[in-house]
């Protein structure tokens, strides 16, 4: 297994700005991804990387922060701390790499019930844009 290799390239493109070539060539085209806000899961790398690349663009602002990194096999747990219109979000990242690094499960959690609601009005309104 690959998960160090799979979370640098997760740093790589999150620090490129979630740019959406760049996510999918690090997920993989059966990839699930789990909002904190939507009932079912999102599958497949369209629909994953939709939602990688708004949220590249909502939550990462200047006070985007991971506090904390946790491996363990192939998954990994990164703890988030950023600020929407002067609501405190903190939220975790549980992503899962295949044997290649590439991402096959991303799973978003976020608290307290007013970041929650925040994050769901901004991913909203821009993923209405995107058409999603």
């Amino acid at each position: 297994m690959k998960p160090h290799k799979g979370l640098e390239n997760w740093h790589r493109v999150l620090e490129g700005g979630n740019q959406p070539d760049e996510l999918a060539a690090i997920i993989r085209e059966d990839a699930v991804f789990h909002s904190p806000v939507v009932h079912t899961p999102q599958m497949g790398r369209d629909i994953v990387v939709t939602y990688l690349a708004a949220a590249g663009v909502v939550l990462k602002t200047d006070k985007f922060h991971y506090a904390r990194e946790l491996l363990d096999g192939n998954q990994a747990l990164l703890e988030f701390y950023t600020e929407l219109d002067g609501v405190q979000i903190n939220g975790i990242d549980l992503i899962t790499f295949d044997d290649d690094g590439m991402i096959t499960d991303f799973k978003v959690m976020v608290r307290p019930l007013k970041a929650i609601n925040k994050v769901w009005e901004k991913m909203g309104t821009h993923l209405a844009k995107a058409s999603v």
